[in-house]
Parts: C-alpha cells; sequence; structure tokens
C-alpha cells in the first residue's frame, strides 16, 4: 500500500500545483477550466491516499477500499492524457518518461487495491464514477487542445482614413493628416509585435501610345520585385516611388482587446512644390494572439550599425543592412507548456529599405532566435501562436487640388 500512496502522491502534486497556476494565471475561459478540472482530479486522488491508508489499517472490509480504487483508476487516465500530450507537444523528454513510468505505476496501483479488495459494493455505482469524471476529463482535454486551436480564426482590421491637405500660412507647405484605426471584432485579444505606417511620393507619367511590349514586359518585372503594387497599363511609364515618411504607429508590446478600436492620427508633411503627383498611404501590424502566448515587455532596441550580428536570412536581399532588433520574454499561456517546453523569445527585426520598414516578428527558443526556419516549421510557428500580418495600402491622394492653391 505504501507504494499506491507514492503513485498517488507523484501524479497528484503536480497535477494539483499546474491547476492552480492555470486557475490564478489564465487569460481565457478554457485554460480556467482545466485549471478547475486538474485541481478536482488532484483532490480526488489525495483522498485517494486517506483512503488507502485506511484500508491498509482497517484491511479490506475498510468502507474507504472503493474511494482508494476510484483514486487509482483517476490516477491512470489522468496520466495517460498527460502523456499523449506531453509526448505531443512537449520538449523536455523528462516528462513523457516521468508520465509513461507513471502509467504503469498506476495500473499496478489500481490492481494492487483491487486484490485487496474481498468484493466490490454497488459495481455499478463503481462503474459511474469512473466513467463520468473520464468522459468530462476527456471532453475537457478536446476542447481545450483539440477544438480551441483549430476554431474559426479571427483578424482585426487595418482603416486609413486620408483627410483633405491643408496649405501652411506661408504657402509654402502643405500638410495631410491620417488617421489609421485598428479595429478587433472578434472575441479574441491580440499582441501588438510591431506596427509600422510609411507613404510614398509617385509621379505618373501616362505615353500616349502603348508602350514597346519590350518595355512594358521589364517594367512589369521591376514592380514585381517591390514590395508596392499598382495596377499595370501598357500606358502607364513605370516611376519608381520615393519614401517621404515613415513611422511606428502602435508600441510593440500593447494588447488590442476584443471589440476594441485604436485610433492613431499621424500627418504627412510636403514642401508645396514636391515633384510628386500623388501621395501612396500604407500601413501593417504584426499580432500574435493573446490567448496562446504571453508576451513581456519589449526591452531596449539594439541597431546593426553598432555592431549587433544579425541572422543570415535578414541580412539576404538587403544592400545597407540597417536593422533595428527588439527582444521580450515569452511564455506559453498553457501552464503545462510552461513546464514541458522551452522558454521563448519574441525577436522583431525592423529592416530598413527604400519602401519603408519590414517588420519580420521571430518567436523561437532562447538562443536560437538567428536560426532559419523551414517553411513547415515556419507554418507550425505562426498556427501555434496565432501569428498574423495585418495589411492596408496603397491607399492614394492627388496632389492636384493642393498645388493648384500655391
Amino acid at each position: 500500500m505504501a507504494g499506491v500512496v507514492l503513485v498517488l502522491l507523484l501524479t497528484a502534486l503536480p497535477v494539483g500545483w499546474w491547476g492552480l497556476l492555470s486557475f490564478s494565471e489564465a487569460l481565457t475561459f478554457p485554460s480556467c477550466v482545466t485549471g478547475v478540472a486538474l485541481m478536482v482530479v488532484a483532490l480526488v486522488m489525495l483522498v485517494g491516499v486517506f483512503a488507502v491508508v485506511d484500508c491498509w489499517v482497517r484491511g479490506p472490509f475498510s468502507n474507504f477500499g472503493v474511494i482508494a480504487l476510484i483514486s487509482t483508476g483517476v490516477a491512470f487516465f489522468t496520466n495517460i492524457a498527460l502523456l499523449f500530450y506531453t509526448w505531443k507537444d512537449g520538449e523536455k523528454i523528462r516528462y513523457p518518461v516521468l508520465f509513461g513510468l507513471l502509467v504503469l505505476a498506476s495500473v499496478w496501483a489500481a490492481i494492487s487495491v483491487w486484490r485487496r479488495l474481498d468484493e466490490i459494493p454497488v459495481p455499478k455505482r463503481v462503474a459511474i464514477a469512473l466513467i463520468v469524471p473520464t468522459i468530462v476529463a476527456v471532453a475537457n482535454f478536446s476542447y481545450q487542445y483539440l477544438y480551441q486551436p483549430y476554431r474559426r480564426e479571427a483578424a482585426p482590421l487595418v482603416q486609413l482614413v486620408v483627410g483633405k491637405a491643408v496649405l501652411s500660412g506661408d504657402r509654402k507647405a502643405f500638410s495631410v493628416p491620417i488617421d489609421i484605426k485598428l479595429v478587433n471584432r472578434s472575441d479574441l485579444s491580440f499582441y501588438v509585435l510591431g506596427a509600422e505606417f510609411h507613404a510614398m511620393g509617385e509621379d505618373v507619367r501616362l505615353s500616349p501610345t502603348d508602350l514597346p511590349p519590350v518595355k512594358w514586359r521589364k517594367t512589369v518585372e521591376e514592380w514585381a520585385n517591390v514590395r508596392e503594387k499598382h495596377p499595370l497599363t501598357r500606358r502607364e511609364v513605370y516611376q519608381p516611388g520615393q519614401l517621404v515618411a515613415a513611422q511606428q504607429w502602435l508600441p510593440a508590446g500593447n494588447w488590442v482587446e476584443t471589440n476594441d478600436e485604436t485610433v492613431a492620427r499621424t500627418v504627412v508633411e510636403l514642401p508645396i512644390n514636391t515633384p510628386y503627383d500623388k501621395l501612396a498611404f500604407y500601413a501593417s501590424v504584426n499580432l500574435a494572439r493573446k490567448d496562446r502566448i504571453v508576451v513581456g515587455k519589449f526591452g531596449k532596441p539594439k541597431y546593426s550599425w553598432r555592431g549587433i550580428k544579425l541572422p543570415q536570412w535578414v541580412k539576404d536581399g538587403q544592400k545597407q543592412q540597417d536593422t533595428i532588433v527588439q527582444t521580450a520574454e515569452a511564455q506559453e499561456n498553457s501552464v503545462i507548456d510552461r513546464y514541458t517546453r522551452e522558454p521563448r523569445r519574441v525577436t522583431t527585426y525592423w529592416r530598413f529599405g527604400q519602401h519603408g520598414v519590414d517588420v519580420s516578428p521571430v518567436i523561437a527558443r532562447r538562443g536560437e532566435e538567428g536560426r532559419a526556419l523551414t517553411e513547415k516549421a515556419n507554418r507550425e510557428v505562426v498556427n501555434r501562436y496565432g501569428m498574423i500580418d495585418v495589411l492596408v495600402g496603397p491607399i492614394e491622394q492627388t496632389l492636384w487640388d493642393i498645388k493648384s492653391q500655391r
């Protein structure tokens, strides 16, 4: 019986601790339910410990023998579920090994208690007492770890509202106000990993006749290599846009709550004699789901021009390689994952170029932030943490009206 008590304690203590942390630190309702379920299971096993001791002292005629049998059955099903989960999602090998051993030990414990009893009173009630907790545990496990992660996805919406251009008092410059709105109509919350806004000045030229096929095809190939996309015609002469404004419009690390809106206003100022015919505005935001990861505060930025080492995949395709790097500690939202998986870190690379800033967030193990991921591995990370890139643009505005006021 001492071995049975040890098996129940080795199962109940970590399960109860994980349940308490899940309940007290849960950010989502399913995590809270999981915490309650784990604490109830741990309580059943602790009661089973006293029942085993009573059965041990008073012999097979103890009234608590059935409770001892039920607790060992609950321990078996709990260890089976944790073995399956840690084997599938865990990264620390000691946990699947531990729960694998506890599965075998709980089977032995159940058989030992069974043999200790002369007979099982009201066997139907005992069967129901074992089946009902099992069904509840399986239903909660399926909802939390199977259905919930793969339910209908949701993404906030970024809106750009361009105001009317205003001429300065000395009539030598003008400004264009822009409202950037982040609208979240889903029942999910998100972390902001990066948010960038930029404006491009463009010069429009049209040919009275169709361009020669060779020149038009070359233009198409050039446009395919830049971030900004525009409609192509055979009479539009390609004029590469020039960056006139760029900034961060939402601080990294902010939360986007459910059914909430966030508005930021910026102003683009240009001289009245600007050579551009129109302005094109773009905005983007990089998000991660709050119910799948907990992101800490981003630290001080580090700069590539001050000697920080950049991963090769960040350098590829860059000429100047001007990059700002920010990092933040991250942890799994699931308490079980926090113990069974390696610690994570969020790293954002702000890569500067001729078309604004390209924000590339990475969630990886500590020390592996610079490792290039395969397409499959990158897709798994994106799906696991609900990483979303929301883009808007181009929103274009001609400048003929404001220029005519000179």
